[in-house]
């Protein structure tokens, strides 16, 4: 890792003031890099922005401020989580999606290259995958995404590809799994409202937010019958992407893809368990339909991760996951935030 006398430049997060996007400036910032953060607040919070934080109003499509804002900053790299992420709405918007995380990206891209930044982190997403035959699903596995949200994140990876091997840029593209929990210092965590995440909503629900939780479909060929999936704790993502930065400025001539999870999955049922024991309560669940294109299990192969950089989880325990959820759960209300 870089001394923090050692950071040659400022690195730009292009949606810093929402979920994910916010604990990546908090690992940032924890590891002794300069941040800067771009949003345009249509679902992040400036309240998500340390003050120490240098925040800049806009797009991630507006070329011309893009390239001011790198050059005013001395900016070498970005890490980039601006975009749209609901599946369902992808569907019926798939538009706005092709929009907001293709067409963007790409103008982020070309941004970058005109103004010289040589390194790229991207948030992307398992669900590149669609509905995999093997489980867990490697890197290398076919990608055939069942939404436009999965595609749009796909076309952005190939994007990246391309112009890498056009131009003076490495990129590392992290396929996220099923992120879930809060900063442990309870400096930020989950607060967009309509949030679909099985955790953030039983915490909800354990908050009395809401007045139960959906179980969708309990026929699934599991263990008991409902979706298995691999959690993985923002702050362990986040880390994650300083990781990744850190191994793109070591190895400027090389990328990487690769899978972001545990390797360990949970059925429905036993995250409602650990949350029922965590909360000391009974949440109400309700069987419903199956939704269309939910694979019964998705797990991440995370071999490619462990062996190229110097991540390691340290928040992989359930039972914390839900707990740092439920902290921050409670601080939205407390404080009186959105969720």
């Amino acid at each position: 890792m870089l001394g923090r006398s050692d950071k040659p430049f400022s690195v730009l997060v292009t949606g810093g003031a929402g979920y994910i996007g916010s604990h990546a400036v908090l690992a940032l910032l924890d590891a002794g890099w300069k941040v800067v953060v771009l949003d345009n607040l249509a679902t992040g919070f400036r309240w998500a922005v340390p003050e120490t934080v240098e925040f800049v109003l806009g797009d991630v499509a507006d070329m011309e401020m893009v390239q001011a804002t790198i050059a005013k900053h001395n900016i070498g790299a970005i890490l980039h989580f601006a975009g749209s992420l609901l599946v369902g709405e992808s569907v019926g918007n798939p538009l706005k999606y092709y929009r907001n995380n293709t067409a963007a990206s790409r103008t982020l891209i070309e941004a970058a290259i005109g103004a010289g930044v040589h390194h790229f982190v991207f948030s992307s997403t398992a669900a590149t995958y669609g509905m995999p035959e093997v489980v867990p699903v490697a890197e290398d596995a076919p990608k055939a995404p069942i939404n436009p949200y999965g595609l749009s994140k796909l076309m952005t990876e190939q994007i990246l590809a391309d112009v890498a091997a056009a131009h003076p840029l490495n990129y590392a593209a992290l396929r996220y799994f099923n992120v879930a929990g809060a900063d442990p210092q309870g400096r930020s965590g989950q607060s967009v409202a309509g949030a679909t995440h099985l955790i953030h909503i039983a915490c909800e629900a354990a908050t009395g937010k809401r007045g139960h939780v959906g179980i969708y479909g309990d026929d699934y060929p599991t263990p008991d019958g409902t979706g298995v999936r691999d959690y993985i704790h923002v702050s362990d993502l986040a880390d994650a992407h300083v990781a990744a930065l850190e191994w793109l400025i070591a190895n400027p001539s090389e990328s990487l893809t690769a899978n972001v999870g545990y390797g360990r999955g949970y059925s429905v049922l036993e995250v409602l368990d650990v949350v029922d024991h965590v909360t000391n309560m009974a949440i109400e669940r309700r069987q419903e339909p199956r939704r269309a294109g939910d694979p019964p299990t998705l797990v991440a192969d995370n071999r490619r991760i462990l062996e190229t950089l110097s991540w390691r989880p340290r928040h992989g325990d359930l039972a914390s996951i839900v707990a740092s959820a439920l902290a921050w759960e409670r601080t939205l209300q407390e404080r009186g935030l959105s969720s």
